[in-house]
């Protein structure tokens, strides 16, 4: 299991924009195993599990420990690891793990590696480096992994608009 992988997931999942399947996709681009296969079936489920980690990681960057604890556990109990050791999916040796059956809906494998990585991630940063991102019109969720913690941006992109437009106000005034 690859834990960093499985957060990345999380972040992207809670970051997503849920309304139609394509935004799904968009979010499990770098896993296109599930990406392919997923519906809407899959993008219903999945709603629920945003909803879940946007809710951790809002804790999270509260600094609120009971929250935390409370929809970390909730999100665990219902998506559990039903891990399934696979040889690969060819014809080359590939050893790995899958979180839960991957002949079951992707929603399944989906949920329980955002679950499990959130909750690992909280495991291994704490709540202090998790943040949302300052620009007004985003919000997105982030883990700020810089040496001095002073992360303030989901991405260079918001970071950059949001400097751009002080910038040009200050030269407007």
């Amino acid at each position: 299991m690859d834990n960093a992988a499985y957060l990345d997931v999380a972040l992207r999942l809670a970051n997503a924009d849920l309304t139609e399947v394509d935004g799904l996709r968009e979010a499990l681009y770098e896993e296109p195993w599930w990406a392919d296969r997923v519906d809407e079936n899959d993008l219903r489920a999945l709603r629920a599990v945003a909803d879940g980690l946007r809710r951790v990681l809002a804790d999270a960057v509260g600094a609120d420990r009971e929250g935390v604890t409370r929809d970390a556990n909730a999100l665990l109990a219902a998506h559990p690891l039903r891990p399934q050791l696979s040889s690969g999916h060819d014809e080359k040796e590939n050893w790995h793990v899958h979180v839960a059956d991957p002949g079951q809906p992707p929603a399944t494998e989906v949920a329980a590696a955002a679950a499990w990585g959130v909750a690992q991630g909280i495991v291994h940063y704490g709540l202090e480096r998790w943040g949302r991102c300052a620009a007004e019109d985003c919000g997105k969720f982030f883990l700020d992994t810089s040496t001095n913690r002073a992360k303030r941006f989901c991405s260079a992109r918001c970071a950059n608009r949001v400097h751009v437009a002080a910038f040009r106000s200050r030269r407007r005034d």
